[in-house]
Protein backbone atom coordinates (compact mmCIF):
# COMPACT_ATOMS: atom_id res chain seq x y z
CA UNK A 1 0.00 0.00 0.00
CA UNK A 2 1.56 2.94 -1.12
CA UNK A 3 1.93 6.01 1.26
CA UNK A 4 -0.79 8.54 0.90
CA UNK A 5 -0.49 12.92 0.92
CA UNK A 6 -4.26 14.24 1.61
CA UNK A 7 -5.46 11.10 1.05
CA UNK A 8 -4.02 11.06 -2.41
CA UNK A 9 -2.25 7.98 -3.35
CA UNK A 10 1.30 8.73 -5.84
CA UNK A 11 0.72 5.36 -6.77
CA UNK A 12 -2.84 5.38 -8.29
CA UNK A 13 -1.88 7.61 -11.10
CA UNK A 14 -2.68 5.88 -14.24
CA UNK A 15 0.51 5.08 -16.59
CA UNK A 16 0.71 5.56 -20.29
CA UNK A 17 -0.49 9.16 -20.39
CA UNK A 18 2.71 10.90 -20.39
CA UNK A 19 3.09 10.96 -24.56
CA UNK A 20 -0.50 12.02 -25.53
CA UNK A 21 -0.33 14.86 -22.64
CA UNK A 22 2.84 16.45 -23.89
CA UNK A 23 1.65 16.10 -27.90
CA UNK A 24 -1.08 17.79 -26.67
CA UNK A 25 1.44 20.60 -25.79
CA UNK A 26 3.43 20.34 -28.60
CA UNK A 27 0.28 20.52 -30.88
CA UNK A 28 -1.18 23.56 -28.93
CA UNK A 29 1.88 24.90 -29.43
CA UNK A 30 2.06 24.83 -33.48
CA UNK A 31 -2.03 25.75 -33.39
CA UNK A 32 -1.42 29.07 -31.12
CA UNK A 33 1.15 30.02 -33.35
CA UNK A 34 1.00 28.42 -36.92
CA UNK A 35 5.32 30.13 -37.50
CA UNK A 36 6.38 27.07 -35.11
CA UNK A 37 5.83 24.83 -37.93
CA UNK A 38 7.22 26.73 -40.78
CA UNK A 39 10.87 27.74 -38.68
CA UNK A 40 11.97 24.29 -39.25
CA UNK A 41 10.99 23.88 -42.67
CA UNK A 42 13.11 27.36 -43.72
CA UNK A 43 16.25 26.98 -41.78
CA UNK A 44 17.26 23.68 -43.72
CA UNK A 45 16.01 24.57 -46.86
CA UNK A 46 17.69 28.00 -46.90
CA UNK A 47 20.62 25.91 -46.01
CA UNK A 48 20.00 23.80 -49.17
CA UNK A 49 19.23 26.43 -51.46
CA UNK A 50 22.48 28.32 -50.92
CA UNK A 51 24.25 24.93 -50.98
CA UNK A 52 22.68 23.87 -54.32
CA UNK A 53 24.11 27.10 -56.44
CA UNK A 54 27.49 26.17 -54.74
CA UNK A 55 27.93 22.81 -54.72
CA UNK A 56 28.03 19.78 -57.31
CA UNK A 57 24.42 18.71 -58.17
CA UNK A 58 25.15 15.12 -57.57
CA UNK A 59 25.70 16.42 -53.75
CA UNK A 60 22.14 17.45 -53.24
CA UNK A 61 20.56 14.24 -52.10
CA UNK A 62 23.45 13.79 -49.99
CA UNK A 63 22.83 17.46 -48.62
CA UNK A 64 18.46 16.62 -48.21
CA UNK A 65 19.65 14.07 -45.72
CA UNK A 66 21.83 16.22 -44.10
CA UNK A 67 19.42 18.42 -43.66
CA UNK A 68 17.11 16.03 -42.06
CA UNK A 69 19.48 15.35 -39.35
CA UNK A 70 19.96 18.40 -38.65
CA UNK A 71 16.01 19.45 -37.86
CA UNK A 72 16.33 16.44 -35.70
CA UNK A 73 19.37 17.83 -34.28
CA UNK A 74 17.57 21.27 -33.56
CA UNK A 75 14.86 19.47 -31.34
CA UNK A 76 17.39 19.19 -28.68
CA UNK A 77 17.71 22.52 -28.54
CA UNK A 78 13.91 23.37 -28.19
CA UNK A 79 14.27 20.82 -25.17
CA UNK A 80 16.42 22.82 -23.90
CA UNK A 81 14.43 26.22 -23.87
CA UNK A 82 11.35 24.70 -23.01
CA UNK A 83 12.64 22.69 -19.93
CA UNK A 84 14.80 25.23 -18.63
CA UNK A 85 11.61 27.92 -19.59
CA UNK A 86 9.54 25.29 -17.12
CA UNK A 87 12.17 24.94 -14.49
CA UNK A 88 13.00 28.79 -14.60
CA UNK A 89 10.55 31.22 -14.76
CA UNK A 90 7.35 28.32 -13.59
CA UNK A 91 8.53 26.22 -11.66
CA UNK A 92 7.05 23.41 -13.09
CA UNK A 93 9.69 21.16 -12.63
CA UNK A 94 9.40 21.00 -8.91
CA UNK A 95 5.78 20.05 -9.66
CA UNK A 96 7.04 17.07 -12.08
CA UNK A 97 9.62 16.03 -9.21
CA UNK A 98 6.81 15.59 -6.80
CA UNK A 99 5.06 13.85 -8.92
CA UNK A 100 5.11 9.60 -10.16
CA UNK A 101 6.62 10.78 -13.13
CA UNK A 102 10.33 10.28 -12.92
CA UNK A 103 13.18 12.22 -14.91
CA UNK A 104 13.22 9.67 -18.02
CA UNK A 105 9.76 9.62 -18.42
CA UNK A 106 9.71 13.53 -18.11
CA UNK A 107 12.23 13.83 -20.91
CA UNK A 108 10.23 11.50 -23.37
CA UNK A 109 7.80 14.09 -23.08
CA UNK A 110 9.41 17.38 -23.56
CA UNK A 111 11.17 15.48 -26.87
CA UNK A 112 7.76 13.80 -28.40
CA UNK A 113 6.09 17.78 -27.52
CA UNK A 114 8.98 19.10 -29.78
CA UNK A 115 9.44 16.38 -31.86
CA UNK A 116 5.54 17.38 -33.03
CA UNK A 117 6.64 20.46 -34.75
CA UNK A 118 9.77 19.02 -36.11
CA UNK A 119 7.28 16.78 -37.71
CA UNK A 120 6.43 18.82 -40.93
CA UNK A 121 10.07 19.53 -42.30
CA UNK A 122 10.76 15.89 -41.46
CA UNK A 123 8.11 14.69 -43.61
CA UNK A 124 8.58 17.42 -46.60
CA UNK A 125 12.17 16.83 -46.28
CA UNK A 126 11.79 13.55 -47.37
CA UNK A 127 9.33 13.59 -50.04
CA UNK A 128 12.36 15.71 -51.17
CA UNK A 129 14.52 13.58 -50.63
CA UNK A 130 12.76 10.82 -52.56
CA UNK A 131 12.11 12.76 -55.96
CA UNK A 132 15.57 13.53 -56.07
CA UNK A 133 17.56 10.35 -55.22
CA UNK A 134 19.52 9.14 -58.28
CA UNK A 135 18.03 5.32 -58.14
CA UNK A 136 15.59 4.12 -55.94
CA UNK A 137 17.09 2.93 -53.00
CA UNK A 138 17.19 -0.97 -51.26
CA UNK A 139 13.79 -1.83 -49.34
CA UNK A 140 15.32 -1.19 -45.94
CA UNK A 141 17.06 2.34 -46.80
CA UNK A 142 13.91 4.18 -45.49
CA UNK A 143 13.71 2.16 -42.34
CA UNK A 144 17.46 3.23 -41.59
CA UNK A 145 16.67 6.51 -41.87
CA UNK A 146 14.02 6.94 -39.37
CA UNK A 147 16.58 4.93 -37.03
CA UNK A 148 19.07 6.79 -37.48
CA UNK A 149 16.54 9.88 -36.75
CA UNK A 150 15.13 8.07 -33.70
CA UNK A 151 18.49 7.46 -32.30
CA UNK A 152 19.76 11.33 -32.63
CA UNK A 153 16.22 12.79 -31.12
CA UNK A 154 16.90 10.69 -27.92
CA UNK A 155 20.59 11.68 -27.84
CA UNK A 156 20.01 15.49 -28.60
CA UNK A 157 16.71 15.51 -26.27
CA UNK A 158 18.81 14.29 -23.03
CA UNK A 159 21.58 16.27 -23.91
CA UNK A 160 19.08 19.59 -24.00
CA UNK A 161 17.21 18.33 -21.37
CA UNK A 162 21.03 17.89 -19.16
CA UNK A 163 22.30 21.80 -20.03
CA UNK A 164 18.77 22.97 -19.24
CA UNK A 165 19.37 21.89 -15.75
CA UNK A 166 22.35 23.96 -15.46
CA UNK A 167 21.32 27.05 -16.60
CA UNK A 168 20.49 29.19 -14.17
CA UNK A 169 18.64 32.49 -15.75
CA UNK A 170 16.36 33.04 -18.76
CA UNK A 171 19.44 34.83 -20.44
CA UNK A 172 21.56 32.00 -20.89
CA UNK A 173 18.66 29.85 -22.59
CA UNK A 174 19.44 30.88 -26.41
CA UNK A 175 23.62 31.45 -26.06
CA UNK A 176 23.92 28.20 -24.84
CA UNK A 177 21.55 26.20 -26.56
CA UNK A 178 22.47 27.73 -29.99
CA UNK A 179 26.62 27.30 -29.38
CA UNK A 180 26.42 24.02 -28.35
CA UNK A 181 24.10 22.69 -30.58
CA UNK A 182 25.41 24.88 -33.57
CA UNK A 183 28.89 23.77 -32.71
CA UNK A 184 27.87 19.72 -33.09
CA UNK A 185 26.06 20.03 -36.20
CA UNK A 186 28.93 21.70 -37.80
CA UNK A 187 31.16 19.82 -36.67
CA UNK A 188 29.40 16.18 -38.08
CA UNK A 189 29.36 15.42 -42.08
CA UNK A 190 25.45 16.30 -42.07
CA UNK A 191 25.66 18.61 -45.05
CA UNK A 192 28.66 17.02 -47.12
CA UNK A 193 30.71 13.43 -47.78
CA UNK A 194 33.14 13.14 -44.57
CA UNK A 195 36.23 12.49 -46.87
CA UNK A 196 35.77 16.12 -48.09
CA UNK A 197 36.82 17.89 -44.58
CA UNK A 198 40.55 17.99 -43.55
CA UNK A 199 41.98 15.10 -41.94
CA UNK A 200 42.00 16.32 -38.11
CA UNK A 201 38.79 17.80 -38.16
CA UNK A 202 37.93 13.87 -39.82
CA UNK A 203 39.79 12.94 -36.63
CA UNK A 204 37.24 15.30 -34.27
CA UNK A 205 34.70 14.19 -36.16
CA UNK A 206 34.57 10.60 -35.59
CA UNK A 207 33.69 11.07 -31.80
CA UNK A 208 30.80 12.18 -32.47
CA UNK A 209 27.39 10.70 -33.25
CA UNK A 210 25.86 12.10 -35.81
CA UNK A 211 28.73 11.55 -38.16
CA UNK A 212 27.92 7.94 -37.96
CA UNK A 213 23.86 8.60 -38.26
CA UNK A 214 25.08 10.57 -41.34
CA UNK A 215 27.48 8.11 -42.73
CA UNK A 216 24.95 4.89 -42.03
CA UNK A 217 21.90 6.98 -43.94
CA UNK A 218 24.65 8.02 -46.81
CA UNK A 219 25.92 4.58 -47.18
CA UNK A 220 22.10 2.79 -47.35
CA UNK A 221 21.05 5.20 -49.64
CA UNK A 222 24.02 4.68 -52.30
CA UNK A 223 25.03 8.62 -51.68
CA UNK A 224 28.40 7.83 -50.45
CA UNK A 225 28.32 4.04 -51.11
CA UNK A 226 30.08 1.62 -48.53
CA UNK A 227 29.55 -2.10 -48.16
CA UNK A 228 27.35 -3.86 -45.57
CA UNK A 229 30.10 -4.57 -43.18
CA UNK A 230 30.90 -0.95 -42.91
CA UNK A 231 27.40 0.20 -42.33
CA UNK A 232 26.72 -2.62 -40.09
CA UNK A 233 30.23 -0.83 -38.14
CA UNK A 234 28.64 2.89 -38.56
CA UNK A 235 25.18 1.59 -36.98
CA UNK A 236 27.23 -0.40 -33.86
CA UNK A 237 29.31 3.24 -33.28
CA UNK A 238 26.04 4.86 -33.74
CA UNK A 239 24.12 2.87 -31.20
CA UNK A 240 27.42 3.13 -29.30
CA UNK A 241 28.27 6.28 -28.89
CA UNK A 242 24.47 7.97 -28.80
CA UNK A 243 24.24 5.42 -25.92
CA UNK A 244 27.11 6.48 -24.09
CA UNK A 245 26.19 10.24 -24.65
CA UNK A 246 22.70 9.79 -23.15
CA UNK A 247 23.55 7.58 -20.51
CA UNK A 248 26.82 10.66 -19.36
CA UNK A 249 23.68 13.55 -20.02
CA UNK A 250 21.15 11.42 -17.85
CA UNK A 251 23.87 12.04 -15.18
CA UNK A 252 24.61 15.54 -15.53
CA UNK A 253 21.13 15.98 -15.13
CA UNK A 254 20.04 17.44 -11.93
CA UNK A 255 16.07 16.22 -11.62
CA UNK A 256 16.25 17.45 -8.16
CA UNK A 257 16.64 21.40 -7.13
CA UNK A 258 16.44 24.41 -8.81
Amino acid sequence: MGATVDGFDPGSVPEGRVLPAFAIIGWRWISRNPAVAIAPVLVPFIFLYFLRLISPASYFPLEVVGAMLFTTQNVGSWVLGDSATWRIQMALQDLFVASPLGKVRYLIGVAFSNLIPAAPALILLGAVLEFTLPSAPPWYAWPVLVGAITVLWVLFSAIGIAISSRVTSQREIWPVGSLTFTILGMLSPLYYPLSRLPPLWQDVARFLPATYAALLAQGVFGLTPAPFPTLAVYGGLLLISATIGTVVALRLYRWQGR
